[in-house]
């Protein structure tokens, strides 16, 4: 199997080739991977389904042991996948508090973080554009 990643590559039912897409996908291919899903409201004004997560953003875990927990996102893991919330921490054996990594496929945006003012002129166009 070739390792080189492929833009082009369409699909597979096989889980295998299907984690290495994801595995060899480059970080821009990557970090539209960990886009989130928005709120109700945030959909209706942005006119678009979800976005790629930023730090700072408002979120609520819908799955896992977490579920219902709201955070703000404290860091995000562009080659893993993963993103991690300032309010949930997981206890070690140790009996240590370390950062739980989420999927970005259980999180939803409750609110974003517009500080940017490249990611605030571009979530305008979004709403205008759709």
């Amino acid at each position: 199997m070739k390792n080189d990643f492929s833009k082009h590559w369409v699909s597979s039912i096989s889980p295998k080739k299907q984690r290495k897409y994801r595995r060899n996908a480059d970080l821009n291919s990557k970090r539209k991977m960990l886009s989130v899903h928005l709120s109700k409201e945030l959909r209706e004004k942005y006119k678009t389904r979800n976005l790629p997560v930023r730090k700072g953003d408002a979120v609520i875990v819908m799955r896992g042991k977490f579920a219902g927990t709201e955070g703000k996102i404290d860091r995000v893991y562009t080659k893993q996948l993963k993103v991690t919330l300032d309010s949930v921490k997981a206890m070690t054996r140790k009996g240590n508090k370390v950062p739980f990594k989420f999927r970005p496929s259980s999180l939803l945006i409750k609110e974003l973080n517009v500080s940017d003012n490249w990611r605030a002129k571009r979530l305008e166009n979004y709403g205008k554009a759709r």
